[in-house]
């Protein structure tokens, strides 16, 4: 079985009320005040990216950007956002950080997962 990485993240369409499946999701870290790539995925059928870079990443600022343009597009749906950035810090190297994302064409939000 395949670790988990240290950060996931689970994408849902509230319009369908659905998981949100082909959602390009890129993981940066600030570094000497520079975004720098940690991992690219995209989510499973189950709307989730479980495989988001390493099991383990040192504490420091973090920041998800999920392709929301291009979600929404291929489903023939205009989007005010068409990216959705999420900041936040990681500050227990030991603890999981689950992200998620709760979309709409016109709004999201997120929350403290577990």
């Amino acid at each position: 079985m395949t670790a988990v990485s240290h950060i996931t993240t689970h994408v849902l369409d509230a319009v369908q009320g659905l998981p949100a499946p082909g959602v390009a999701v890129q993981l940066t870290a600030l570094r000497d005040g520079e975004w720098q790539s940690v991992a690219d995925a995209v989510t499973d059928q189950d709307g989730r990216a479980k495989q988001l870079g390493p099991e383990r990443l040192p504490a420091g600022t973090y920041r998800l950007r999920f392709d929301t343009g291009a979600y929404f597009a291929a489903r023939g749906i205009p989007t005010f956002y068409p990216e959705a950035l999420l900041t936040f810090v990681v500050d227990d190297e030991e603890r999981h950080y689950h992200v998620p994302l709760l979309l709409s064409p016109f709004a999201y939000s997120t929350y403290r997962g577990s």
